[in-house]
């Protein structure tokens, strides 16, 4: 065997070697099951782990800003006129967050902490000084005064005297400070009188600054993936007690920092909002990228705040039977102190239609006012997010709606960024061996085809042979003369003559 012949024999042996095993580690998934197991181990809530710190002190920057419905007709509206409002802000703020009093609890397999916040404000992202800035919207304390003592005649009729003689009316006019972090009311304050566990102040975001939601204790998702960053309790309960159901009442899903790796699209992500007082849930909506980084884009469906009728899950979340609001807001008095106070999305997005036209100044539209979460499917990180939610009374008015936005910092996507690259490369490495058996087996057919054109040539020059010494040559064999000499030594030899010409 030649040894041209040797290098094709390896070189398909190599190539058969190359491609059976690329296609085999690539359709059993075994570099991908590989990374993703190390991933799991990662990405888990344990001191040390890759991402313990920042979920302890996200990096990334988060924006709150607070848009107010400022009402232009007041008095005309009492009177029964269709009421107008204009939308004013942003007044926007850094929203600080971070993990405090973390320790790891039931022997390591858990973690408990408080989420608290704090918010500064931001003169060049707002639109005005919220110390100045006047609003005009309803009197919530008024109307939640009045709705507590509507069962009693005599009651009502004590705070219809105390309004009047401190002029306190169904609107109010306040600064933007005051509607957010608190003022002293004096209707409350008179309320106090006779019930001291009354709050006399009031505030949209009241207590809400340098504050936590209680203490949370989530799973560390070392025994299951899935439950990374899960709520296990809060406040030390496993279910709400605010709701009519235990669905309703149901504590699932993580606090919207955290998401489990490995997302899929046919998955629902559940967040427990202690704003809102209930979980909620949310789906795929579409691929999307940012800043580079590929991320699947997860929204509440219209099913989450539907009416009863629509969904009979949300059955539970009427107050009473009689209190069932429509499609599109939720009434959270239960967790509020019986504050009359309803939720939706800003401008009654995904709500009836009813609620928008009772209102004239309103106008829901998806790109401002839907709620949404990009996130990393690899990873779980959240890449960007908007959470858009509006503060209502309860006779269904827009007071405040806000937006607490985050969006990913360049340092965290770069290395996320590297990580992904990392776990593709990993993930695709039987692509590479495909590749190279790919390259080899071009490599062997070429070798091949030489070979075999070689042979073919070959072949052409040994049947040419017969054909050129057919004619006669110049030179032939004849004895020297007519008896062969014998030589004693040597033997018989023959002399070699030119030929003799014929024809001569």
């Amino acid at each position: 065997m030649t040894r041209r012949s040797c290098t094709i024999y390896v070189v398909g042996i190599t190539c058969a070697v190359l491609l059976a095993v690329g296609i085999g580690l690539f359709a059993g998934q075994v570099f991908r099951t590989l990374m993703n197991n190390r991933l799991k181990k990662e990405i888990v809530l344990v001191e040390g782990s890759r991402v313990f710190d920042s979920w302890k002190k996200p990096p990334p920057p988060v924006y709150m800003q607070f848009y107010f419905f400022n009402m232009t007709n007041p008095k005309e509206f009492l009177a029964g006129t269709k009421p107008e409002v204009k939308q004013i802000g942003p007044y926007t703020y850094r929203e600080y967050r971070y993990k405090d009093n973390v320790s790891m609890v039931a022997n390591g397999k858990m973690v408990s902490a408080y989420n608290t916040k704090s918010f500064v404000f931001l003169r060049e992202k707002s639109v005005g000084d919220p110390a100045e800035d006047n609003i005009t919207t309803v009197n919530i304390p008024a109307w939640a005064v009045m709705n507590n003592v509507k069962d009693s005649f005599w009651k009502a009729s004590m705070v219809s005297i105390w309004m009047n003689s401190l002029k306190s009316d169904l609107f109010t006019t306040r600064t933007v400070d005051e509607l957010l972090w608190g003022y002293k009311d004096p209707l409350l304050v008179r309320v106090a009188g006779t019930k001291p566990e009354v709050e006399t102040v009031f505030g949209l975001m009241y207590k809400k600054n340098g504050s936590n939601d209680g203490e949370f204790i989530y799973h560390t998702g070392e025994q299951n993936y899935m439950d990374y960053g899960r709520i296990e309790t809060w406040k030390g309960q496993r279910e709400l007690t605010f709701w009519r159901s235990n669905y309703s009442n149901s504590i699932v899903g993580s606090d919207g920092s955290a998401f489990h790796p490995l997302l899929d699209k046919d998955e629902r992500i559940h967040i427990f909002t202690p704003d809102l007082c209930r979980t909620i849930y949310m789906e795929f909506e579409k691929d999307v990228e940012v800043k580079g980084i590929p991320a699947y884009r997860f929204t509440p469906p219209p099913s989450v705040l539907a009416s009863k009728e629509e969904n009979p899950d949300n059955e539970g979340f009427c107050v009473t039977p009689k209190e069932c609001l429509g499609t599109g807001v939720l009434k959270v008095s239960p967790c509020r102190k019986g504050a009359p106070v309803v939720a939706s999305f800003p401008h009654f997005y995904l709500a009836d239609n009813k609620y928008v036209a009772a209102i004239e100044g309103l106008s829901p539209e998806r790109t401002h006012h839907q709620t949404f979460l990009d996130l990393n499917p690899t990873t779980g990180v959240i890449v960007r997010a908007h959470k858009r939610a509006q503060s209502l009374n309860e006779t269904v008015f827009p007071v405040m709606f806000l937006n607490e936005s985050v969006e990913i910092d360049d340092a965290s996507s770069e290395r996320l960024k590297k990580l992904l690259l990392i776990s593709n490369l990993v993930s695709n490495f039987p692509l590479v061996i495909v590749g190279l058996g790919v390259i080899l087996l071009m490599v062997f057919v070429i070798l091949l085809c030489r070979a075999r054109k070689q042979k073919f040539v070959m072949l052409l020059y040994v049947l040419n042979v017969p054909l050129q010494s057919s004619a006669e040559d110049d030179t032939a064999y004849s004895p020297v003369n007519d008896k062969e000499k014998e030589d004693p030594q040597n033997g018989t030899y023959i002399g070699l003559t030119p030929k003799a010409n014929v024809e001569a």
